[in-house]
């Protein structure tokens, strides 16, 4: 067995990947503890045209799902595991992944501050350990993807994870609000 030498660019590539995956746990865990231990509010802003902040979080949900999978053909294309990429492939890959945020961050918001990190049953559980554990590989792709050394493997990976989060939160919040509710705005 070789062990890595300190000048291995192998080494310093997987330290920090190693190092952003401590920082993405941390993200992780300090969401769940914040909201485990803050007094949950007691006011939800409601928008014009919709019936309820739940039902302004389930389509929002929605489209942020719908953006991850753009997110995800887009790049299965630049990783040439799909057919038809092309330089808007990369455009299109950054932009519906910065809106899938942008629309994910009231929705967390909301989540963080109205409701916290519940346990009530088994998909409320769930839905709070994948929202905390979605920003926390979401943190990891952002620092992996920053960082030129990282191993080649550490961007799909944090990817697929924020990518698999986000399909559990939307399946524990979403669909369920379609099924328990109806498709209502």
């Amino acid at each position: 067995m070789t062990t890595a030498q300190p000048d291995d660019p192998n080494a310093s590539a997987q330290s920090a990947f190693f190092i952003a995956v401590i920082v993405g746990v941390m993200v992780a865990v300090g969401l769940g503890t914040y909201g485990a231990v803050h007094e949950p509010g007691k006011v939800a802003i409601n928008v014009a045209g919709f019936s309820s902040f739940l039902a302004v979080k389930t389509w929002l949900g929605t489209l942020a799902l719908v953006l991850a999978i753009i997110q995800l053909v887009t790049a299965l294309k630049i990783y040439g595991k799909l057919s038809g990429g092309g330089p808007m492939m990369n455009v299109l890959h950054r932009w519906s992944g910065r809106a899938a945020v942008a629309v994910s961050l009231p929705v967390a918001a909301h989540c963080l501050y109205i409701a916290g990190f519940k346990a009530t049953d088994g998909r409320v559980l769930l839905h709070s350990i994948a929202g905390c554990f979605f920003y926390g590989a979401f943190t990891v792709k952002m620092l992996a993807l920053s960082d030129d050394h990282s191993p080649k493997w550490a961007l799909p990976v944090a990817g697929g994870a924020a990518f698999a989060a986000l399909t559990v939160l939307w399946t524990t919040s979403s669909l369920w609000f379609f099924t328990t509710f109806g498709v209502t705005f």
